[in-house]
């Protein structure tokens, strides 16, 4: 479909949800797929009883009864708390013969149910490390705003308890809010473990419940540096298309009809033969969001090793990460009200690939600097 806003007739996605141009629970993957969401309160973690073993529940419904609510009869039939069915269910493990995501409040007439019940998480202490480099661009008494790097996970999870952005920001010795849960401290929203950029984080409870309340009301803008294949024909657009888990395979995510609302906004910057640099407005933040837009568009994002393919996953000459880059972030200051405006410049190493990309067009004289191809 076009991302100028005209449909194009593709016999292969009549079915698909429809690309216009122009925070489900906290939908969160193992560390190293985490992505750009913004943190939502989480259910209480209850531990499944270990006399409950990991692995499918497939749970038969009797033909011509009715569940009003689907996680009461999960709980029932399981043996599991309700409230560790719900958060099961948040995360997306509950489905239907069909492979649909259930809701807590799901109605179901007959049929199965499956259940994923998953490992019990392993107690961890947070440990401080001073070993991981950290850039601070800005800092007052209620937030810091680093500059990721690339390869660096936010927060520890289950697999990664180390190694994280939250282990480098402990070793500093200051206090982070503590409202997103005892992994979290501090963190209000998350960027991909491969981009680099800019990231927000409270240094109190009351700063971290004012971030995370402007998070939600979209007065938090979050702008994009990203580089992705091929000529994006319209040099303004917006991307309106609902985002999930893909049916085909949990680790990522795809544009689905039961997913939730996504909206991405975009500027192109610089165009080439073969990418277009562009500015991206990221107005929700689900997991993978600017990824997950452009390759359903056929523009992946140059160096995505999960969604492109090809050409694209390698990338231009010289580039060997996700050319994906959280530039600016423009936020109220939780304890004085003013306006916060923080950029960051390309990481050396995506700015050589533009130079090198620059150079190309120079000497076949081509160069586009924004508007229409």
């Amino acid at each position: 479909m076009a991302d100028d806003g005209r449909r194009e007739e593709d016999p292969e996605s009549q079915d698909a949800p429809e690309l216009l141009d122009a925070v489900l629970p906290d939908d969160e993957f193992v560390s190293e797929f985490a992505g750009d969401d913004e943190l939502e309160p989480d259910l209480p973690l209850t531990p499944a009883p270990p006399s409950i073993e990991p692995g499918p529940r497939r749970l038969v419904v009797p033909e011509g009864e009715v569940i009003r609510r689907v996680d009461r009869f999960v709980a029932d039939r399981t043996g599991l708390s309700r409230s560790y069915v719900q958060k099961l269910i948040s995360e997306g493990l509950l489905v239907d013969d069909t492979g649909r995501r259930l809701r807590a409040n799901s109605e179901v007439r007959g049929g199965a149910v499956t259940l994923e019940v998953p490992p019990p998480e392993i107690p961890f202490h947070l440990e401080p490390d001073p070993t991981i480099p950290i850039t601070v661009v800005y800092e007052d008494d209620d937030i810091l705003i680093v500059d990721k790097q690339a390869g660096l996970v936010v927060h520890p999870a289950p697999g990664h308890w180390r190694g994280t952005l939250v282990n480098a920001l402990l070793a500093r010795g200051d206090h982070y809010g503590g409202i997103a849960v005892v992994a979290r401290p501090g963190i209000v929203h998350r960027l991909d473990r491969d981009t680099s950029g800019l990231l927000i984080v409270a240094r109190n409870d009351a700063a971290q419940q004012s971030v995370m309340a402007q998070l939600k009301a979209r007065r938090v803008r979050k702008t994009y540096l990203a580089l992705v294949q091929g000529s994006v024909s319209a040099a303004i657009g917006r991307i309106e298309a609902p985002i999930g888990r893909d049916p085909k395979d949990r680790k990522r995510m795809a544009v689905v009809p039961d997913g939730r609302a996504a909206v991405t906004g975009y500027r192109v910057r610089e165009r080439f033969r073969d990418w277009t640099l562009l500015e991206l407005d990221l107005i929700t933040g689900r997991t993978h969001q600017i990824r997950v837009h452009f390759a359903a568009l056929g523009h992946p994002v140059a160096g995505d090793p999960v969604y492109g393919t090809g050409t694209s996953r390698k990338g231009p000459d010289g580039l060997e990460r996700l050319f994906l880059h959280a530039w600016r972030v423009e936020l109220v200051s939780p304890g004085t009200a003013k306006l916060i405006r923080v950029e960051a410049p390309l990481p050396v190493e995506l700015e050589s690939v533009l130079e090198g990309l620059r150079a190309g067009e120079t000497s076949a004289g081509r160069r586009h600097v924004g508007g229409p191809a």
